[in-house]
Parts: structure tokens; C-alpha cells; sequence
């Protein structure tokens, strides 16, 4: 296979992402090489980008066409629509995905619902599962118009629990309630929330203060689960804050989940639920994947709240 072109860290670039030239992957045998018909970004990704060596292909988030099958016959054939997730490699034109990341797409689904899935969806997914017994609970989400919160706020309603969103901007609050949020709270921190808790579960994507204000809203049993750092790495957390007994913090980062079951079994029951319109993706942005570098800048800045998606052509 000749050349494909990919995006890469650059310094000098706009976003310190541009497209370039690379060889092409070579997929291990439990692996299926996807063409990518679109992708993501991810805050994550996107600062990892801004201290990557040149020439580094980034990228977690796939949805494509299986161009060729795993050699050791697991995963979809060849032709098969699917999403997919990986470490590294996804902003390319071809990627070799492991089987096990890997979920054929119903036909109701498009590549660029799909593609806000991997780690948006999984992360909200196995956030709000961490919960358990949500049915007639309190849920709070911060950030709950970004990408990970919009489908933390759909799946928490989905359990049965009643949701409250955290968003920072006014102009936010319809989207976290178009997510589901039965309540919806404005501000910079979570404090006008506390006096409605105490909640089973905080889906905490914020970081900083929040995450420490956070931890004295849980009920008995309750968990925080802390998703993202939008708000600075360093923070101090009074752990006197956590009061009720048996709560908890569980910091969750979604490559190290898979223990109960694959990404494959996760990405396959997303997008069932986005195929029977009972969660649908947050699209703020969908842009030629040639315009990464200002979607990317857009992200760092915080003028896009929902998933960015690009299109590979």
C-alpha cells in the first residue's frame, strides 16, 4: 500500500496538528485496518498534542469501513460498517484497530454519530454504571453540556435516576435539559446544587475546586466519579468533605476500564441506543478533517462544548 496522509503533532502549526504523509499501518493479527470515514477530538488528545514529538500520529476515536479483515478471524468481515477505539493512530485515513474495540454500526447510525462514541460515550457509559441502583436517585453531572456530560445526563435518565447538569454559561442550560437534566444549575462551581443533594453519583468532568465541593455532596454508598481535569491538575481535596459513610472517589480513566467487559460489548450497546433514538450525540462542530488545527485551537479555548467530529475525504 502506497503513502496515506495523517495528522500529526506539529509544532508550527495551527493547533500544533497538521496533515501529512505517513506509512501506512501494518495490523497485528488480531487486528482489523479500518478507512476511517470519520473522527473526533478530545480534550485529552488535543493537549497531548501540544507537547508530542513532531510527527506523532494522535487520535482515539474511529468509525469507518473494515478494509480488511483480522487475520486470526475474529471481529467483522470485510465491507462491515464500525466504531472503534485506540490509543493512538485514529486521526489517519487508515487504522489498525484491535477486534476487541471494535462494534459493527446498525444501518441507522452514521459515521458521524459514531465516531463521538469511543471515548465520550464509553467513558459516560462506565461513569454512570458505577453508580448502580440509579433508579429514583440523584445524579449530578458537571459539565453536562460537554461531550462526555450530554451522554452522562442521557444514560443517568435512562437508569431511572433524576439528573441535575452543571453547566458554566447560561446559554448552556438547554442542552444539558435537551439531554435529559431535571434540573439544571449555573455557575462556576456546584454549591447552589449541594443544598438539593445528597446524590448517589456526581459524574465530576471539572476538576479543580468543583472536584473537592463535590465530595461532600454524596449520600450514603454514593461515588464521584472523576472523569477529566478542565480546571487545572493540581487540587486540594479535604477528604473530611466525604462525610456519608461508604462514599467514594474512583478516578476513571477509560483505556484502563475494560475489566467487566470489552470496548467492543460497550461501543455495540451505544450505538443500539443511538439506533433506537434513546440517547443521540451532542455534535457542536462537524468540519473536513483538514481543519483540525483550528477545531483543535477552538477545543483548547472552550468555544466548542459538544463533541467536534471531522470527516476523512
Amino acid at each position: 500500500m502506497s503513502k496515506i496522509r495523517a495528522v500529526v503533532a506539529d509544532p508550527r502549526a495551527v493547533g500544533h496538528l497538521s496533515l501529512r504523509e505517513i506509512d501506512p499501518p501494518s495490523p497485528l493479527s488480531n487486528q482489523s485496518l479500518v478507512q476511517v470515514a470519520a473522527t473526533s477530538l478530545n480534550l485529552g488528545e488535543v493537549h497531548i498534542a501540544q507537547s508530542s514529538p513532531e510527527g506523532t500520529v494522535l487520535g482515539w476515536d474511529v468509525a469507518g469501513i473494515i478494509e480488511q479483515a483480522a487475520d486470526d478471524g475474529s471481529g467483522p468481515p470485510r465491507g462491515s460498517r464500525v466504531v472503534g477505539m485506540v490509543r493512538s493512530g485514529a486521526w489517519a485515513e487508515m487504522v489498525a484497530v484491535p477486534t476487541d474495540a471494535l462494534a459493527e454500526l446498525p444501518d441507522a447510525v452514521s459515521f458521524t454519530q459514531a465516531a463521538t462514541l469511543p471515548v465520550a460515550g464509553l467513558t459516560a457509559l462506565m461513569a454512570v454504571e458505577r453508580g448502580m441502583g440509579l433508579l429514583g436517585r440523584r445524579v449530578l453531572v458537571t459539565g453536562a453540556s460537554g461531550g462526555v456530560g450530554h451522554f452522562a445526563c442521557q444514560l443517568a435518565k435512562l437508569y431511572g435516576a433524576h439528573v441535575v447538569g452543571l453547566v458554566r454559561h447560561p446559554a448552556k442550560e438547554a442542552v444539558a435539559r435537551a439531554a435529559g437534566a431535571d434540573q439544571v444549575v449555573v455557575g462556576e462551581d456546584a454549591s447552589p446544587a449541594a443544598a438539593q443533594g445528597p446524590y448517589r453519583l456526581i459524574v465530576e468532568a471539572v476538576g479543580g475546586k468543583l472536584l473537592s465541593q463535590a465530595l461532600g455532596m454524596l449520600g450514603p454508598d454514593g461515588v464521584c466519579v472523576s472523569i477529566g481535569v478542565v480546571r487545572g491538575l493540581e487540587i486540594t481535596l479535604d477528604l473530611r468533605a466525604m462525610r456519608a459513610p461508604r462514599s467514594s472517589l474512583y478516578k476513571m480513566l477509560v483505556f484502563t476500564e475494560f475489566n467487566r467487559e470489552t470496548a467492543s460489548s460497550g461501543l455495540s450497546r451505544l450505538a443500539q441506543l443511538v439506533a433506537e433514538g434513546r440517547i443521540r450525540p451532542h455534535i457542536d462542530v462537524e468540519e473536513d478533517w483538514s481543519r483540525i488545527g483550528q477545531v483543535a485551537e477552538d477545543l483548547l479555548q472552550r468555544r466548542i462544548s459538544g463533541k467536534a467530529v471531522l470527516t476523512v475525504k
